[in-house]
């Protein structure tokens, strides 16, 4: 059995929150060299999404390692070292806890991970976000896993036609909900279509059983109870076999869907599929950006990373997304850009609202 295990962390922005320094970046692959040698992982990857670090590690000790984790937690904690020394924007912001406690959940870095055992061809796709929040895969997730008009397999190829299962998670009363795709789409939609609340954690195969999907569902507002920045979240999907195929998990990314973040995580905006060099976004620090690596596991060596979204036949969606930026923009602090009142009780806002609290009379 191999375990994938994908945690990230923002330590600090190059320049504002606009991307990472090669020197973080550096330090962390040191980190990871070094547990590679100690034979903590079977492989890593180190890479990033505008200013976030993201650690891509395989090892064989199951998800949820305490070992894993503290190599993660090690990790950030050096780089972080890195960002103050260069006196880069928000060092560790992410890092919401004073030690390590034996799990990075909770304390503020974003965690994706699965146990697989390897198939004769292991394709996955692993997808990266910055300036958004957890909610952000809900709707690729249905459709690459739900949806006929995206994912033809799951009409025409035997293996698929069973369909999937769902585990949907409530981030803030922190349960969990499990609904099988076809005949509960309904119900699921309830819960997917409000992304601030509900997200999906995990896809299975209903016939297998097989994992086919994980995400981050960390919410760093409702862990430290107030505005630290955005989630920023990762996905891990696999792809082919009994899976969509990867132009089948790559193609809701066609439409640049709205999500919730960009600016000091308090307005909508377009997720724009962008290749790893595109992922610095600065416009309004945004609009929120999606990077996709793709890779083959053998023996739980990562063969890759193939940069999917390096591609001419996103150019569209970028265009699209572009001018959903620009109309979105035109609207200033007022809704639907600026999120709904509910949603920025963990942004800065409170602490205006609060000195204009007297200022209220009541009505007659």
């Amino acid at each position: 059995m191999i375990t994938l295990s994908v945690i990230k962390a923002d330590v600090g922005g190059y320049v504002g929150h606009s991307s990472s320094h090669p020197k973080v970046l550096e330090r962390a692959k040191e980190c990871m060299e070094k547990a590679l040698r100690d034979k903590l992982l079977v492989d890593f990857h180190v890479t990033r999404c505008g200013d976030d670090l993201q650690l891509i590690m395989t090892h064989q000790r199951g998800e949820e390692d305490e070992a894993i984790h503290k190599l993660a937690w090690d990790t950030f904690l050096e780089c972080t070292k890195v960002a103050r020394e260069l006196k880069l924007h928000g060092a560790g912001q992410d890092l919401l806890a004073e030690a390590f406690s034996g799990n990075v959940k909770g304390m503020g870095p974003g965690v994706a991970e699965m146990e697989i055992e390897e198939r004769g061809a292991e394709t996955i796709i692993i997808f990266m976000a910055d300036k958004t929040s957890a909610g952000a895969w809900n709707m690729p997730l249905y459709k690459m896993f739900a949806d006929p008009f995206n994912t033809i397999g799951l009409v025409i190829a035997e293996n698929m036609h069973g369909g999937f299962r769902f585990e949907i998670h409530d981030v803030k009363e922190h349960r969990k909900i499990t609904l099988n795709a076809p005949e509960e789409i309904y119900d699921m939609l309830l819960f997917m279509g409000a992304p601030s609340r509900y997200a999906v954690k995990a896809v299975y195969h209903r016939g297998s059983d097989e994992i086919a999907a994980v995400s981050s569902t960390q919410r760093l507002a409702l862990i430290a109870g107030r505005y630290v920045g955005k989630d920023d979240p990762v996905c891990i999907v696999r792809s082919q076999g009994e899976f969509p195929a990867v132009g089948e998990v790559l193609e809701p990314f066609t439409n640049p869907f709205l999500v919730e973040g960009w600016m000091r995580g308090s307005h909508h905006g377009p997720l724009m599929p962008v290749a790893l060099r595109e992922s610095n976004p600065t416009r309004f620090d945004g609009p929120p950006r999606v990077i996709a690596a793709g890779f083959q596991l053998s023996g739980g060596k990562l063969v890759g990373p193939r940069d999917m979204f390096d591609d001419p036949s996103f150019d569209k969606a970028r265009q699209i997304a572009n001018e959903i930026a620009d109309y979105m923009r035109r609207h200033g602090p007022f809704e639907p850009h600026r999120l709904p009142l509910e949603a920025m009780e963990y942004t800065t806002m409170p602490q205006v609202v609060r000195k204009l609290e007297g200022r209220f009379v009541a009505l007659e």
